[in-house]
C-alpha cells in the first residue's frame, strides 16, 4: 500500500485506506465505502477523514480533528491532490506489468 500524505494547516497527516478506515466510515455515515457516491462531496470528504484518522493512528501520530474541524480546515484543492492520488494508486505499476514478470521469469530459469 502506498503512502500518502495531505498537509493540513501545515502539518502532514498520513493518510491510507486502511481497514480502520473502512469501519470508521461505517460508523459515522451507516453505509460501507462500496457505497460511496463518487459525486458526493460529502462521502468523500469522510472518506478521506476517515483514512487520515487511521492511519494516524496506526502510525502514532496525534490527530484528534473533529471530522467538522477536519472539513473546515480542508481546501477544495486538497480534495482534488488526495483523489489524484488515490486514482494513481488504481493504475496498474509498471513493475507488476505482465511483460516484467515473464522477462524476470525468463531471467531466473536461464541462470
Amino acid at each position: 500500500m502506498k503512502r500518502n500524505e495531505i498537509n493540513i494547516n501545515g502539518t502532514a497527516y498520513p493518510c491510507s485506506p486502511t481497514m480502520g478506515a473502512m469501519l470508521r466510515f461505517k460508523q459515522e455515515t451507516g453505509r460501507e465505502i462500496t457505497e460511496i457516491d463518487p459525486t458526493s462531496f460529502s462521502d468523500l470528504c469522510t472518506y478521506l477523514w476517515c483514512c487520515v484518522a487511521s492511519a494516524a493512528k496506526r502510525e502514532g501520530k496525534p490527530f484528534d480533528m473533529s471530522l467538522m474541524d477536519f472539513a473546515d480546515n480542508l481546501t477544495p484543492e486538497d480534495m482534488t491532490q488526495w483523489s489524484e492520488a488515490i486514482k494513481g494508486e488504481d493504475e496498474p505499476d509498471a513493475d507488476t506489468s505482465g511483460e516484467k514478470k515473464r522477462k524476470r521469469r525468463q531471467a531466473s530459469t536461464s541462470s
